[in-house]
């Protein structure tokens, strides 16, 4: 199982990211300050490090800077709210893999965290996702039903992979908030239910099955 690290200051973000990447099978640990991030970024450790830049004690480039310079390999994956084209150069040139802003999709950025753990691996993750009569192309980022295809929006293809990546498991509303919508998004919000109708329309009634009190899961 990869295991996360996540160097972060914000607790409200610390808790929402480490929620979205356990459900996706991730292990996380997270790092409030600068100094503690640089004592837990080992590879001996993590196998990923998600970087804030704007933390405490120490500034995550100087962590980036110093991680690099003693060894470290790990993917590194800034996120953070500077957005400037000399912060993102700065940040590569440091040593980063990756780069999202804030304010950011988690479905984003676990795709970006998916994409550089496999390039440490090497079997690369299947591009198709199969649950029941449905299958997902990640790559054509099209569906399909019984080999019928459906057209899906960016929302509805977001929605459809976090359920098939938990074929079977139920997924609350407010995960699949967090997973497609973002950590900032309305925890009242009916938009989960609202695009589960879209999606069995187009896919069919019983492929999302509704779990009173809980969720969501998608039907193998």
């Amino acid at each position: 199982m990869p295991r996360i690290l996540i160097a972060e200051d914000e607790e409200r973000i610390v808790s929402f990211l480490e929620k979205g990447f356990q459900a996706a099978g991730y292990t996380t640990m997270a790092a409030t300050t600068g100094p503690d991030a640089l004592a837990l970024a080992r590879d001996d450790l993590f196998d990923l490090l998600v970087l804030d830049l704007g933390l405490p004690g120490k500034d995550g480039q100087e962590v980036l800077r110093e991680m690099r310079a003693r060894g470290e390999r790990m993917p590194v994956v800034i996120l953070t709210a500077r957005d400037s084209v000399d912060d993102t150069v700065t940040g590569f040139e440091s040593g980063a893999d990756d780069y999202v802003t804030k304010p950011f999709r988690f479905e984003e950025l676990l795709a970006r965290v998916r994409a550089r753990l496999r390039d440490t691996e090497s079997q690369p993750e299947s591009t198709v996702l199969t649950a029941g009569a449905v299958s997902l192309d990640l790559r054509s980022r099209r569906a399909a039903v019984d080999g019928r295809t459906v057209d899906l929006s960016a929302r509805e293809f977001a929605l459809l992979e976090a359920l098939m990546r938990h074929p079977g498991q139920v997924l609350t509303r407010q995960q699949l908030l967090s997973h497609v919508w973002g950590y900032d998004f309305d925890p009242g919000s009916n938009v989960v239910d609202v695009y589960v109708r879209y999606l069995r329309r187009k896919l069919g009634a019983d492929t999302i099955e509704t779990v009173r009190g809980a969720g969501y899961r998608m039907a193998t």
